[in-house]
Formats: structure tokens, C-alpha cells, sequence
């Protein structure tokens, strides 16, 4: 028989069976359009990491201090207070692969105005940090080598501060804030960041450095003015290696480090962000398709058992078909056909609502989703292999039936 024929035939055989034919091609639908959307979710996780780490700047390296130990205990991994203002300085000076170098103080305090208060990340820095860190003042201004020099009391709220003691309705620029109890102006309110990881870039409250050291943090007794981290920003992607290397030994010699002595601070750049967020979105990825994995099988497995029950009803029909002359090939080639037309048909539907269900997941919820070329050819090619592997087995069982017992079933 030709290949129209058998197909023919193949499909004749499914229009007789509408009800068996739509349950089968379900379980198939469910499967495809479950890989497409949890992929588009992990893929989607996977793209807001990367835009959130891109948007904290270009070409940074984050410098921070060493871990401090309290019997033999570390406190951990920038808890030590051992970079400085004037090692900032020095990295900006010294080394010829950096751009700009900015220093950086945080701590939590209450923050208060007009009866409400908010626990917030005070930062304070330089006028510098608004370039390197690539976030600028939504309405306002930032704050300047003026508010530096002068020890002024001025501050720049981000957005979910603003909303926790002003509402949403506010304009906090030109009122005044409370602080640890001492006074500020605010004289700018900070582009919309949102939430990376664990942190929102929001909720932070931005004062020039010198003021932070005069009126809220204080300097240390042995270090002065130590800071919490340091951002560097390199002047283009191929120095970064260079700027690490000129950074690393700049630190050494100032805080007189010789082998075998460990470093009393550490360098990561926006590469090793990256590749410790993609690893772990690779995980979660792995896990949702996983999942939508097991749909697919169980896809198959439905697709096997209809195809059983298929032959067993269809007894008589193979008989009489074998008896008037189709080969084992061809009553092989008829189920394979339909199992193959089946998935196919479950497959190309499960696409559609998958596109479809990723966009209205990514519209309502928020998220971002992002369907690749590759997780729609992948379910494709997944929906013919499931009709080849879970119909070779009822096809197999329909062509070696015996003609003489086929045609005596009822």
C-alpha cells in the first residue's frame, strides 16, 4: 500500500473514533503546552536576572571587605572593617584601568516623617555612585560635590521609602526627614529599580558620605573612615581583568599583605553575578521542565493505553484486512500512523496554547515569560517521538495477530 493509502486509512480510523481520538490527543496538549510554559517562566526568571545585574552598571567590580572573627568565629564575608576611604582613593589614582571608584557606607536606621517611619538602607556615598551604579534621579537631583564639601544634610529617597512615609500621592522634594533623629532635606527621589534577589533596590535612602560620617555613622578609632564596599568601574569590558590584577596588588601593598596571608577583601565583578544567577536558573529551569516532563510521559502512556484498547476493539477489522491481503508492514504502518497523526495533531494544538498561555501568564501575573524558537521546535519533535514510541508497541501487537483468530472475535 502507498503512503496516501495508509494515511488514509490511519485517519478514516481516528474520525470513527472522535471521543477516544480527542481524549488521546488531551493528554498530549496538556504536556506540550506545560514544557512551553514553565520554560517560558524558568527562560523569563532567567532574562529579569540578567537585565536586573546589567542595570546595577557596566563593567563593575564590587570590592568588599574581609570577614571579621570573634573566637575563632567568622562573622562573615564583609563583616571586617578593613577597606577605607583613602584605599577608594588610591584604587581611583593608582590604577590605570579604572574609570572611577566609588566608595559606599550602609547601615539600617528608622527614618520619619510627619508621624510615620520606615527601617530603611541608608547609603551614603559620593556623587559619583549615580554613573557608576547606573541610577539616577527620577525628580529632584542627586546629590553634589557642593553637599560633599559642605557637610550638608540633604538626602535622595528611593521609591519605596517615599511611598512608606509620603504615599504614593507625595511630592517629598524640598520637605524634611527624620534620620536617627537628625534633620535632612529631601532633594530628589530615585528612578523606579525594583527587586533583585532578596533586595529591594528601592527601599533605600541615599546622603552624601561626609555627612553620613558627621552625623550618622561616626569613623572608627584604629581605621577611620572604613567603608562597606567599593564600586569600580572599569573603562571598557576588556580591562576588567587588568583592573582586578591592578586593584589586587594596589590592596595588598596598603594593607601590607604578604604570602602566605590571605586577602583581607574580596573582588567579584558583574560576570561572576551572572554565571552564579544563570547557574541557578538553569536548576529551576531544569526542575519546570522536569515537570512539564512528566506531563508528556504521561501523555504517552495515555496515548499507548487508547491504542491498546484501539486494537482489542479493532480485532476484527485487522482480520479481515490480513485476509485479504495486507502485510504485517501495512497493518504496522496503519497504527504507527495514527499514533504518529495523533500526536502531531496534540502537539501543533499544545503549541498554540502554549504561546497563548505564556502571554496571558506574562500579562496578568506580571511575570516575565519568554518563549524560544528552541522549546517550541523541541516540543514538536517530542510530540512525533512520543507517536513513535508509545505507538510502536500497539502497533507491533495489531500486525501480529492471527487472521483465523482475528476474524472469529466478536
Amino acid at each position: 500500500m502507498s503512503l496516501l493509502e495508509l494515511i488514509g486509512i490511519a485517519w478514516q480510523g481516528i474520525v470513527d473514533n472522535k471521543m477516544r481520538s480527542i481524549l488521546t490527543v488531551t493528554g498530549i496538549v496538556i504536556g506540550i503546552a506545560a514544557v512551553i510554559i514553565l520554560l517560558a517562566i524558568g527562560k523569563g526568571a532567567e532574562a529579569e536576572t540578567n537585565k536586573q545585574i546589567q542595570a546595577l552598571g557596566s563593567n563593575l567590580i564590587y570590592i568588599q571587605p574581609g570577614a571579621a572573627s570573634t573566637s575563632s568565629i567568622s562573622a562573615g564575608q564583609g563583616s571586617a572593617a578593613t577597606l577605607t576611604l583613602d584605599d577608594c582613593k588610591a584604587i581611583q589614582e593608582i590604577c590605570p584601568s579604572v574609570d572611577d571608584a566609588v566608595p559606599v557606607y550602609t547601615s539600617q536606621f528608622q527614618v520619619q516623617y510627619s508621624g510615620l517611619n520606615t527601617s530603611t538602607r541608608i547609603t551614603a556615598t559620593e556623587p559619583a555612585f549615580a554613573e557608576v551604579r547606573n541610577f539616577h534621579a527620577a525628580s529632584g537631583r542627586f546629590i553634589s560635590q557642593a553637599d560633599l564639601d559642605s557637610y550638608s544634610r540633604v538626602c535622595v529617597l528611593g521609591d519605596t521609602v517615599v511611598e512608606n512615609i509620603f504615599g504614593e500621592e507625595a511630592h517629598p522634594v524640598g520637605k524634611s526627614v527624620l534620620i536617627r533623629g537628625e534633620l535632612f532635606q529631601v532633594v530628589g527621589v530615585m528612578e523606579h529599580k525594583g527587586v533583585n534577589g532578596f533586595q529591594d533596590n528601592d527601599d533605600i535612602v541615599i546622603v552624601p558620605l561626609s555627612t553620613g560620617y558627621n552625623c550618622l555613622f561616626g569613623t572608627n578609632a584604629s581605621t577611620g573612615k572604613s567603608v562597606k564596599n567599593i564600586l569600580v568601574s572599569v573603562k571598557n569590558a576588556d580591562e576588567v581583568t587588568p583592573a582586578e590584577f591592578q586593584i589586587t596588588n594596589v590592596l595588598r601593598l596598603r594593607h601590607h599583605i604578604v604570602p602566605p596571608m590571605g586577602d583581607d577583601f574580596t573582588l567579584r565583578t558583574q560576570a561572576d553575578l551572572l554565571e552564579t544567577a544563570q547557574s541557578v536558573n538553569k536548576v529551576f529551569t531544569m526542575l519546570l521542565g522536569a515537570t512539564a516532563g512528566i506531563s508528556l510521559l504521561v501523555g504517552g502512556i495515555g496515548i499507548m493505553n487508547i491504542m491498546l484498547v484501539s486494537v482489542s476493539e479493532r480485532t476484527r477489522e485487522i482480520g479481515i484486512r490480513k485476509a485479504i491481503g495486507a502485510r504485517y508492514s501495512d497493518i504496522l504502518s496503519q497504527f504507527v500512523i495514527e499514533a504518529i497523526v495523533l500526536s502531531i495533531s496534540g502537539g501543533a494544538v499544545g503549541i498554540v496554547l502554549g504561546l497563548v498561555g505564556s502571554d496571558l501568564i506574562g500579562h496578568f501575573s506580571g511575570w516575565t515569560t519568554v518563549v524560544t524558537p528552541f522549546s517550541v521546535v523541541l516540543s514538536f519533535i517530542v510530540s512525533i517521538a512520543i507517536g513513535l514510541f508509545f505507538g510502536i508497541y500497539p502497533a507491533r501487537s495489531a500486525a501480529r495477530l492471527d487472521p483465523i483468530v482475528a476474524l472469529r472475535a466478536d
